[in-house]
């Protein structure tokens, strides 16, 4: 039968687990982690082409990277905090709406990012956030992609479709009717889906401008009045 001495009985498992705890090394995981969140933070203003930017959403990245990277320290050497730690994030559930399909890439990036720095692969987040960082700016400010919009045009009289379909194709790369219906009180409403050339709008006030034509409307995808 083994003897139990005095120091025995006031062992504390809190202070042996402390002294194989590296405060030097979770410092430099959590300073890389704030970086690399400022780094993300940066990137996403210089890259944000929305209508109304979020700043607390931008800092929260941040937060996102340094909280991700603590969580990871904590569980990496204990195999039963780790699953005690998956099953009480489990019933964690984000119920905002992301609006920018975008956001959901910058939140993936800085979970990744602060993964890597809690387990400690330094140089692996740093040239990889570089990468991933160079091609959104790449991608996104130097390539110019034009967006389809949608024209919806209402007017009393069926004569004017054939001056409106020629007008639609003068001014347009490419045009396509999506839709024609008629309304209460014998109006008449068309939809085009088209691709108009250098982003000149102008045309809209010639076709509001026609006999008969109550309403020209151009709509963008995104969900945006532009006249």
């Amino acid at each position: 039968m083994e003897s139990v001495n005095f120091s025995d009985i006031f062992k504390s498992s809190f202070l042996e687990k402390t002294n194989s705890f590296s405060i030097i090394d979770s410092l430099i995981g959590l300073l890389v982690a704030f970086a690399v969140g400022l780094f993300i933070y940066w990137v996403y203003k210089k890259t944000f082409s929305g209508v109304i930017y979020s700043h607390t959403f931008n800092i929260s990245l941040i937060v996102m990277s340094m909280a991700t990277a603590l969580i990871i320290m904590g569980i990496s050497s204990n195999i039963l905090l780790s699953l005690g730690m998956v099953g009480a994030l489990s019933i964690v559930r984000f119920r905002t709406p992301i609006k920018d399909p975008m956001d959901i890439v910058y939140i993936f990036w800085a979970i990744v990012s602060g993964i890597l720095c809690g387990a400690g692969f330094i140089p692996l987040v740093i040239i990889g956030s570089i990468l991933i960082g160079a091609v959104l700016i790449f991608f996104i400010n130097r390539i110019k992609v034009e967006n389809p919009y949608l024209l919806v045009v209402r007017y009393s009289d069926r004569s004017i479709e054939n001056p409106l379909e020629h007008m639609v194709a003068e001014h347009s790369l490419k045009h396509s009717v999506k839709s024609k219906s008629v309304m209460p009180g014998g109006d008449h409403e068309i939809t085009y889906e088209i691709r108009i050339k250098e982003n000149n709008m102008s045309f809209i006030n010639n076709i509001s401008d026609m006999k008969d034509v109550k309403s020209a409307i151009m709509l963008s995808y995104d969900g945006n009045f532009t006249a």
